[in-house]
């Protein structure tokens, strides 16, 4: 999975994958997600040790979802669900390397990355609280305690705003708001598709 660290960050890459993502009948196709993520892992890395707790999981999990695509060449999420749906919801969910909760995981840390776009986008320039508000919002409740103690105090060491902005790589502060207000409407919608598709198949609480 060496590619996930290959090159800098970008933020232009993840809107184009993301804005790539949905078809007209509304599919997150997989090959442009992967992508997607891929380039947030960048954004997660560039970041250094703070982010690793979840950078590093972004990674395996990003890994065995492709080894699934290969495999059975699913190209949408929805086909995958469909796919592994078949044996039964009980057998789904007796599987700790399903597709659904590999997909169910970077499913929850996408929507903190997110709020945390958002929140960057917003003008408040304390990124600590930013991150700690965007994680409490999302993956916190999916955490133990002594990992979400870690990672609140591990925000406390995060960048500037300014710093995060000149991370993503697209100009001026200026230009790198405006392509995050662009690029955030598109993983949202990702977002809202998987957590309907999800929700619709009772997946949102895969052990």
């Amino acid at each position: 999975m060496a590619a996930a660290a290959a090159g800098p960050f970008s933020l232009r890459e993840v809107l184009d994958a993301f804005r790539r993502c949905v078809t007209e009948q509304r599919e997150v196709l997989l090959e442009p997600y992967l992508s997607g993520w891929r380039g947030l892992i960048r954004f997660l890395q560039s970041l250094g040790a703070v982010f690793s707790f979840i950078s590093k999981d972004a990674v395996a999990k990003v890994a065995l979802l492709e080894g699934h695509q290969q495999q059975h060449g699913f190209v949408s999420l929805q086909s995958l669900v469909q796919h592994e749906l078949a044996a039964g919801l009980a057998a789904l969910r007796a599987r700790s390397d399903s597709g659904c909760r590999t997909v169910l995981r970077l499913h929850r840390a996408l929507r903190w990355l997110q709020l945390f776009l958002e929140g960057l986008r917003s003008g408040e320039p304390r990124t600590s609280v930013l991150c700690t508000d965007a994680y409490n919002a999302s993956l916190a409740q999916h955490h133990p305690w002594v990992v979400r103690k870690a990672a609140t105090v591990a925000f406390c060491a995060l960048p500037s705003r300014d710093a995060f902005l000149e991370i993503m790589n697209v100009g001026s502060q200026e230009e790198a708001v405006a392509m995050l207000g662009e690029a955030i409407p598109y993983i949202g919608n990702v977002y809202s598709i998987t957590q309907e598709l999800f929700t619709q198949h009772k997946l949102l609480d895969l052990p």
